[in-house]
């Protein structure tokens, strides 16, 4: 007796309930409760990711099943990612990368391999995790060198959303690898990319020059 039948998707009587207790009020951490309640559900992510909307997504990164994560499906989701803006799909990228992609070898294997992928999305991710190896502490690979070789060949050339991660890594690299420090700085004064933006009270700008000296100051101050 559906009268809607065709027109609307039908979905489980969990899916309902969850996406009822989102809306336009609910923060990021309120996902992260709401995940921490479910653990994991294909099932219930893959029918909140159908919704089509930026917040349900959210939650779905957070329960996925990693191990169900192939290249094929990451397409699929990637592809999905392009119907939201600018922002909120760089934001979908960022969240899945840290809470499914890092979680697991194979996934790691993935966006590792990604340096040239066709996605904009993909070619993203194999940044900021270049970058998150090095601001969370974790001994870097040995590919610093090339990593900046192919930066300063074409940082100016990528897209704004790349262009922002592959930046990022050139400034934890500066940050962390003093030896390198010089040529990061130089690499932001040449390409001119962030200088002078503008950034909240407490935010590091991400024009490299200001970028690393701010945070080496930061870690040598504690």
């Amino acid at each position: 007796m559906n009268e809607n039948k065709g027109t609307e998707i039908k979905r489980s009587s969990k899916a309902e309930h969850i996406l009822s207790q989102i809306n336009s009020k609910t923060k990021l951490g309120d996902l992260r409760k709401i995940a921490k309640d479910i653990k994991k559900d294909h099932e219930l992510a893959m029918e909140l990711w159908s919704t089509e909307e930026f917040l349900p997504r959210l939650l779905a990164l957070l329960i996925m099943d990693k191990k169900l994560l192939s290249q094929e499906v990451l397409n699929k989701l990637d592809k999905d990612m392009q119907t939201h803006t600018f922002e909120e799909k760089n934001n979908i990228m960022d969240w899945l990368m840290a809470n499914q992609l890092t979680k697991d070898k194979k996934t790691i294997a993935l966006m590792e391999s990604w340096e040239n992928s066709p996605s904009a999305l993909q070619r993203r991710a194999y940044w900021y995790y270049q970058a998150r190896l090095r601001w969370t502490g974790q001994t870097p690979p040995d590919n610093t060198v090339d990593l900046l070789s192919k930066l300063e060949a074409n940082i100016t050339q990528e897209e704004p959303e790349v262009q922002w991660a592959m930046n990022f890594t050139a400034g934890w690299i500066g940050v962390y690898d003093e030896k390198y420090r010089a040529r990061c700085i130089n690499l932001g004064e040449e390409t001119g990319l962030y200088r002078g933006q503008m950034v909240s009270k407490g935010c590091t700008p991400d024009y490299l020059p200001e970028f690393i000296t701010i945070e080496v100051n930061k870690r040598q101050n504690h």
